[in-house]
C-alpha cells in the first residue's frame, strides 16, 4: 500500500505525488512535494541544506537560494499549526526541521479517513430551453461562470469545466456521474431567454443518495444576469456546506463586463479556444474576442483570451512571434491591471511569458493563477509546459498529473496534456516515450502542428525515420515557414542543449 503521512488537516502521499487538505487536492509544486516528503518522513529531525538539495534536485547542482524559495512557498502553502507555530522550523546555518506530529496511515485508517467525503461539486452544462438554438452559448456561459466562482473557494473541490461538459446533451444518472467525476454534489439546470427576460432553474443533488439538496427558480430581467450568477453560487455554497464560511465567496467575485454583449462574445469564443489551435478555430475565436473588446475594451477575460490566441499563433508558426508576442503581453497586462484577482489574467500572462522564453516570469504568473483558483486544470497543463520548456521535465509531468486528477474526463484538454507530456519526455531524453505521447496527440487533433513538430524530432532520434518524415511533412503543411532558424530563434525551449537536440531530430527528419 502507498505510504500516507497525515499531519494536521493534511495527508501526504509521496508515491502518488499528492497532498490533500481535508480531503481536497492542494496545488503543490514538484520540488515542494519532494522537500515536504523528505522532511515529513524524518519529522523532528534536522535535515541539512545539502540533504534537502539532494532530495529535491538529485544529481543536479543548484544554488541554495532555490531551496530557500521552495521552503518559503511550502510555509505559505501549509499555513500555521493550531498553536500558531510553523510546520517547518529553520535551524540557523544548518538546515530545516519538520515540527509537526506525523501519523502513518494504514489501509484501515485511510478508509476511515475517506468515509466522509469533503465538499466537492461538478457543474453540468445548463439546458437551453429557448426557442432559439443560438442561445445555447448563454446557458453554457452561465455554467462556466458559476464554475469559476465556486472554483476559487479553497475548501471546495470543483471538477474542471471540460470534464463536466462532457455530459452535455446526455441523459444522466446522478449517482453514476458522481462516481465517474469523483464529486459529492452535482449542480445543473436550464435557461430560457425570451427578449429581455430570463427564466432559470437550478438544482443541486447529493450524488451518494441522488437526493436534491437545493432547488430554485428565477424570473429576472436580462440586466440582472451577473448579479444572479453570484446569487446562485452563494445559494449552492449554503446548501452543500452551510457550516463553512460562504462569505469567503464574496472576496473572489470577478469584475463583470460593462456590456452583456461582451460577455456573450467571450462565451461564444470559448469552445473555439479549446480546440488546441487549428488556424480556422483561432480565427473564429479572435473575431468573437475582437467584438468583445470593442464592446468593453477593459474586460479582463476578453483581453486574457485574446492574448492566449495571439501567443498560440506564435507557437504554431501562424504569426511572427516578434510582432504578436509584445501585443499579447500588453493585452495580458491590461487584463491584470483591471482585475488582478481573476486567475485567467495571470494564466494568459504566464502563457505569453512562456512563449517569449521568460521562464521565471511564466512560472510565477501561472503559479499565481493556480493560487487564485486551485481547481484550474488547464493552468496546471501550461505550467507543466513551462517547466518542460525550462528544462525541468519531472516538474512538468507532476503538474500534468494534477491536471488529470482535477479533470478526469476532459477529452478537450487531452491533446494538450499528451503533447506537453511528449515535450517533457523529450527534454528528459526519453525519445521513444516522447514520440508515443505525440503520436497519440496528433491522432486526437490532426491539425495540432506543435505536436507534429515534436513527433518528428522525437521519432527521428528514436530511430523511426518513416514516422519522423511523415510527421515533419504534416508539421510543414501546418507551418509553412518552419525552419531550423525558426526553431533556434523562436521555439520556447530555454536551454541550448534542448534546442540542439530538437534541431538534431528535425534535421534527421529532413528539415533544413
Amino acid at each position: 500500500m502507498p505510504e500516507r503521512l497525515a499531519f494536521g488537516p493534511f495527508v501526504l502521499n509521496p508515491e502518488a505525488g499528492t497532498l490533500l487538505r481535508q480531503g481536497l487536492p492542494v496545488a503543490i509544486s514538484y520540488r515542494g512535494l519532494l522537500l515536504l516528503s523528505a522532511m515529513a518522513r524524518n519529522a523532528g529531525e534536522v535535515l541539512t541544506k545539502s540533504e534537502l538539495l539532494n532530495a529535491a534536485w538529485p544529481g543536479t547542482a543548484v544554488e541554495e537560494s532555490n531551496l530557500s524559495v521552495q521552503i518559503a512557498s511550502l510555509r505559505r502553502l501549509l499555513g500555521s499549526m493550531a498553536d500558531s507555530k510553523e510546520w517547518i522550523a529553520t535551524v540557523p546555518r544548518v538546515g530545516y526541521r519538520f515540527t509537526g506530529s506525523i501519523e502513518r496511515l494504514d489501509e484501515a485508517a485511510a478508509t476511515r479517513n475517506s468515509a466522509e467525503p469533503e465538499p466537492s461539486i461538478a457543474v453540468l452544462p445548463f439546458a437551453n430551453l429557448s426557442d432559439d438554438a443560438e442561445q445555447q452559448y448563454f446557458a453554457d456561459g452561465l455554467a462556466e461562470d458559476i464554475i469559476m466562482r465556486l472554483a476559487r473557494l479553497r475548501w471546495l473541490f470543483v471538477c474542471a469545466r471540460n470534464s463536466s461538459f462532457s455530459y452535455k446533451d446526455k441523459a444522466i444518472d446522478v449517482k453514476q456521474v458522481g462516481r465517474e467525476l469523483g464529486v459529492r454534489y452535482l449542480l445543473g439546470g436550464s435557461v430560457r431567454r425570451s427578449g429581455q427576460r430570463l427564466r432559470i432553474s437550478a438544482e443541486a443533488s447529493d450524488t451518494s443518495s441522488g437526493r436534491q439538496v437545493w432547488t430554485e427558480r428565477y424570473d429576472v430581467q436580462l440586466a440582472d444576469f451577473f448579479t444572479l450568477q453570484d446569487q446562485i453560487a452563494d445559494s449552492v455554497i449554503g446548501a452543500v456546506e452551510p457550516k463553512l464560511y460562504a462569505a469567503e465567496h464574496h472576496r473572489y467575485i470577478s469584475r463583470p463586463p460593462a456590456s452583456l454583449d461582451a460577455w456573450g462574445f467571450v462565451m461564444k469564443a470559448m469552445p473555439h479556444i479549446w480546440s488546441w489551435s487549428s488556424e480556422s478555430e483561432l480565427a473564429v475565436a479572435e473575431r468573437l474576442l475582437r467584438r468583445a473588446v470593442d464592446a468593453d475594451p477593459d474586460y479582463p477575460r476578453a483581453n486574457s483570451l485574446f492574448a492566449w490566441t495571439m501567443a498560440s499563433r506564435a507557437l504554431l508558426g501562424l504569426a511572427e512571434p516578434a510582432e504578436v508576442l509584445p501585443k499579447a503581453n500588453e493585452m495580458a497586462q491590461r487584463a491584470i491591471a483591471h482585475d488582478a484577482d481573476d486567475p485567467w489574467t495571470h494564466f494568459a500572462a504566464g502563457y505569453v511569458h512562456m512563449m517569449a522564453r521568460r521562464s521565471e516570469e511564466a512560472v510565477a504568473a501561472l503559479t499565481n493563477a493556480i493560487t487564485l483558483n486551485p481547481n484550474f486544470a488547464i493552468a496546471h497543463v501550461i505550467l507543466g509546459a513551462a517547466y518542460g520548456f525550462g528544462g525541468m521535465p519531472e516538474d512538468g509531468l507532476h503538474h500534468l498529473a494534477m491536471a488529470e486528477r482535477l479533470s478526469p474526463r476532459d477529452s478537450t484538454q487531452q491533446p494538450g496534456i499528451l503533447t506537453v507530456a511528449g515535450l517533457c519526455h523529450f527534454v528528459a531524453q526519453r525519445f521513444v516515450d516522447a514520440a508515443s505521447f505525440e503520436h497519440r496527440a496528433v491522432q486526437l487533433r490532426p491539425h495540432f502542428g506543435a505536436a507534429w513538430r515534436t513527433l518528428a524530432a522525437a521519432a527521428a532520434i528514436a530511430g523511426n525515420l518513416d514516422e519522423a518524415t511523415r510527421a515533419l511533412s504534416e508539421a510543414k503543411r501546418l507551418h509553412s515557414t518552419l525552419s531550423v532558424q525558426w526553431v533556434e530563434k523562436y521555439y520556447p525551449m530555454i536551454r541550448e542543449q534542448d534546442r540542439a537536440a530538437y534541431i538534431k531530430g528535425l534535421r534527421i527528419a529532413g528539415l533544413e
